[in-house]
Order: structure tokens, then sequence, then C-alpha cells
């Protein structure tokens, strides 16, 4: 069952729209600071980090995306074969199908085989604690994601809805594994104060997955018999502007920002929000269905329209970009305001 539900997961994403209605990522309000004067080149800006040890060439993570189904070998392989190219991290969808279900291993087990050198993160849910050993062993992962999907499970039909224990989970899952963890929202975001929670079990790392990108909740929509409470759902969450401010501005480890980031450029004001990387989940997946080519032709304008960004700023390496200077306008303003963020302290960091 989990098998199949993963195919139609797959599948309407790549039929149907499945994007937020009304709701957008909040980074049209986004403004960078021109720089009319650099004093830099472009061909010497470096987009380059460090995750853990691990150094990228890109900031950009494919977020968890796929595994559990024979037809995500394929685009878990495409996908591993780009991310090794382009020496960029790939995250993996839930393993539970897989731990549950040996034969579908090869389904995750196909990204280390090729990407031997990359950054690769497992996945499983945050009640999973006895999945956490199996999962990271499966393909030698870097990092555990742990997901959250509140929204997801609420309309699924045949959706956990006990969330009682999650930080609990957490904490054991953290205990339980040597490699960093990182928690995972998937498309309605996260608050400072589920952040500062989170960032009490223990934690390495936080992926907002804010809203405006891919609605979980259109997703499940599409699989149900009654879709009246998807609907109702449809744009439910935290834009992904505004999440990536208030988990920056909350805690003391690294931030990766994504929910509907489609460019360089909208990575670019995700970083200089405070972000330290960023993720990209359903363009990757349409890109995949076409082959790892596709993928890093993605990848290369990504990275190209980041580094533009970047020399109009007049920013010479990401650190750079996150303090560059920024204006917060329309509803981002209005809703980091109405929750007692400052978002003047953007606008003079940097003295060009």
């Amino acid at each position: 069952m989990i098998s199949d539900r993963k195919l139609e997961h797959l599948l309407i994403c790549k039929n149907y729209n499945v994007n937020y209605k009304n709701k957008s990522t909040g980074f049209e309000d986004i403004e960078l600071i021109h720089n009319a004067v650099p004093e830099l080149s472009k061909n010497d800006i470096d987009i380059s980090t460090e995750v853990f040890g691990k150094k990228l060439e890109s900031p950009l993570f494919i977020t968890a995306i796929t595994g559990g189904h024979s037809y995500s070998k394929f685009i878990n392989k495409e996908l591993a074969i780009a991310a090794e190219k382009k020496k960029i991290a790939l995250g993996l969808g839930s393993q539970r199908a897989a731990i549950e279900n040996k034969d579908l291993e090869e389904t995750y087990t196909i990204a280390r085989d090729y990407a031997p050198s990359s950054l690769l993160l497992g996945n499983i849910g945050a009640p999973q604690i006895e999945y956490a050993e199996k999962a990271v062993s499966m393909f030698d992962a870097n990092i555990l994601a742990i997901h959250l999907n509140v929204l997801q499970e609420s309309i699924q039909p045949e959706g956990d809805v006990d969330a009682s224990n999650y930080l609990n989970s957490i904490e054991k899952i953290n205990d339980l594994v040597d490699i960093p963890i990182m928690i995972k929202e998937t498309g309605t975001g996260i608050s400072a104060e589920s952040s500062k929670s989170l960032e009490k079990t223990g934690i390495d790392y936080i992926d907002v997955g804010g809203a405006g990108g891919t609605s979980w909740a259109a997703v499940e929509t599409y699989r149900a018999e009654n879709r009246y409470i998807g609907e109702t759902f449809w744009d439910w969450g935290i834009p992904t502007a505004v999440s990536t401010v208030e988990v920056s501005s909350s805690v003391n480890i690294p931030v990766l920002s994504s929910g509907g980031i489609r460019s360089g450029l909208d990575a670019a004001k995700a970083i200089a929000l405070g972000a330290d990387a960023v993720g990209i989940a359903l363009p990757m997946l349409q890109n995949a269905y076409l082959g790892h080519e596709s993928i890093i032709e993605y990848i290369n304008k990504f990275n190209d329209s980041l580094k533009i960004a970047m020399f109009l700023v007049g920013a010479n390496n990401l650190e750079e970009l996150k303090n560059s200077n920024l204006v917060i306008k329309g509803e981002t303003k209005e809703w980091l305001q109405e929750r007692g963020f400052n978002t003047k302290k953007y606008t003079g960091r940097k003295k060009s």
C-alpha cells in the first residue's frame, strides 16, 4: 500500500497542478538592494559552501523527493548522477517503504551507487524511532532528515494523526544515530516557536519547508474520495520567506530554506534573509523525467542566476550575501511585524 501511494504521489506531481492557489512564498516581497559599483568580477564569485565537513559547489539541496516504488529507482538514479556531477546535496524520500519491504531498498541505494561521494540525506517520520538506524545504514546517509507533515497526514486517507510525542521521538532518534539530524517540514513552514522547541531536542539543521510551492494538501486532495478537507486546507501554511526569517532569527543552528524556490534569485533572497542553504524538489522531479542532463542544465541555470544576484549586490561569497541589504515589503512585512520581528534590521547591514 505504501509503495502504491509513492507511485500515486509521483504521478500526481507529474500530471496535476499541485501548487498553492492563493498563497505565495513571499519572495516577491523581498527586494535586494542593487549595488551599481560592486567592485568585483562575477567570474570570481564563490557560491561553494561546507555542510558538516562536506564541500558543496553550491548551497543547493535537491530536497526529499522519492523512493519506495520500482519507478523511483529511475528517478533517484538520474538525480544522483546530477548531484554527483554538480557536487550538490541530494535528499531521498521517506524510507519506511524499504525498511518494511527489503525488495524496495534498491530504489534508495541506487542513489549511493551513482553518487558515491555526494552528501545524501536519509528520511524518516518523526514517530519512526525504530527505523532510524536502518535508514542511516541503508545507503550510508550523511544526514538523517526527520520529516514533519501533519497537514498531509490529516488529509491522507490512511494518515497518522497522532503527533503527541514528536519532540520526545526526535530526541530518541538523535540519541540513536551518530550523524547530524535535520528536521524537515514538507510545505507548511516552521514558526519561531516550533523551531526553538525543535532545537532543544539536539538537532543539527532545520529545513523550513515553507508554503508557496508544492501543496501536499493538494497532492492528497487528488487521492481522496472526499475532496472537501483537502480543498479547504489547500493553501494552509507559513510562507517560505516568512518561515525563513522566523526560524533563522530564533535558532543557533544552520537553516535550509525550501518551499517554492525556483531560481538563484529566490535563493539569494532566502540566504540574505538568514538561510544557510536552499532546497528545491518539484522542478528537480520534473527534470528527472527527462534525464540527468536536464537536471544538470537546470542546476547550471540556477547557479548562474545566483551568481548574477550576488554580483548585483556586490557579494563575493555566501557569507557576504547573507549580510547584504534588502527591503521587506507587502504582506511579508505585515506578517513579520505582526509577529514581532524587526524588518528594518535588513536594510542597512552593509554600506555600499
